[in-house]
């Protein structure tokens, strides 16, 4: 009896010692990709001419999206290791959110490589729509698609009769709110159709505008930049899709490695979904020029202030 006592108390040490090794990982990390955004978010509010440019407000718009999506999922995956549980009308809240945002950055891709096409295509008589003073309707527009999936997802289905979503505290995890196949079902077709049109959206713009940078005498610098900033964009959907291939990664895994199903889960979450939603904004923002310096000069006069002469 003392035996099996001490037993069950090494393992609840391991996994309250595994939970704070997990949490201490994910919460700096998430604080240093909210300090780039948030100091990219104040070079937007602070230099006037990003906001009259419709490619840095839609730039602007992913960095909060994303910053959104990244929040979301690390609210949920502190309110799940610390077995949190509420109930399910307090959790769809949370739950639409984070994955409307993760719906959201793969239009806002495609939104963004269409900007590019039309501004190659059309430098002089650009469509009302895609100006910096009405691009704001396409910006609503995307909202309302990547919400309004969601919202039928978590619509359909059945509800088990023993659960009460005003009173029953559950765990607040998709796989105890999203539990029909119907459901299971709706989602994997609509990721299935936003990746797949997405994906034909960056294909034609890259190679509309690599035929017209064949094709023009004048400007192809300009050209050749959106050619690859289209190519961005793609490698950018590759890092999202990464997160649909979770259920292959972990069937693979599983059987190769000795770890726990816990950790196997925290692995895939860390570099599958965190470090891809971390590096895509980033490597966006980094990789333009005049970004990069108004980054460099907002450092650089940081350091001055914390380092008098």
């Amino acid at each position: 009896m003392h035996n099996l006592t001490e037993l069950t108390g090494n393992a609840t040490s391991h996994t309250s010692l595994s939970v704070i090794i997990k949490v201490c990982v994910v919460i700096p990390f998430f604080c240093v990709f909210l300090c780039c955004i948030v100091v990219m978010l104040c070079i937007f509010a602070t230099n006037r001419h990003f906001l009259d440019t419709s490619r840095y407000i839609l730039f602007a718009y992913m960095l909060i999206n994303d910053t959104l999506q990244l929040l979301s999922s690390v609210i949920l995956f502190l309110l799940v290791k610390c077995l949190v549980t509420f109930p399910t009308v307090y959790c769809v809240p949370l739950l639409l959110l984070s994955t409307s945002t993760f719906m959201n950055t793969t239009l806002i891709l495609a939104t963004m490589s269409l900007e590019r096409y039309v501004a190659i295509i059309y430098p002089l008589q650009r469509p009302a729509a895609w100006r910096s003073d009405r691009i704001w309707i396409i910006i609503l527009s995307i909202w309302f698609l990547s919400f309004i999936f969601p919202m039928i997802e978590y619509s359909i289905g059945e509800r088990d009769p023993a659960v009460d979503i005003l009173s029953t505290p559950v765990l607040c995890k998709p796989i105890y709110i999203n539990s029909s196949p119907i459901q299971a079902l709706f989602q994997a077709a609509v990721n299935i159709l936003f990746f797949v049109v997405v994906s034909v959206v960056i294909l034609f713009t890259y190679i509309t505008i690599l035929l017209k940078t064949r094709k023009m005498r004048q400007d192809k610098v300009s050209a050749s930049k959106a050619k690859h900033t289209v190519l961005l964009h793609g490698f950018q959907l590759l890092l999202c899709m990464l997160a649909f291939t979770l259920p292959i990664t972990e069937s693979i895994m599983a059987p190769h490695v000795s770890w726990p199903q816990e950790d196997i889960a925290f692995f895939i979450y860390f570099f599958f979904i965190l470090i891809p939603r971390f590096l895509s904004p980033l490597i966006y923002g980094f990789r333009d020029q005049t970004l990069r310096d108004c980054f460099g000069k907002t450092f650089l006069c940081c350091s001055n202030k914390a380092n008098p002469v």
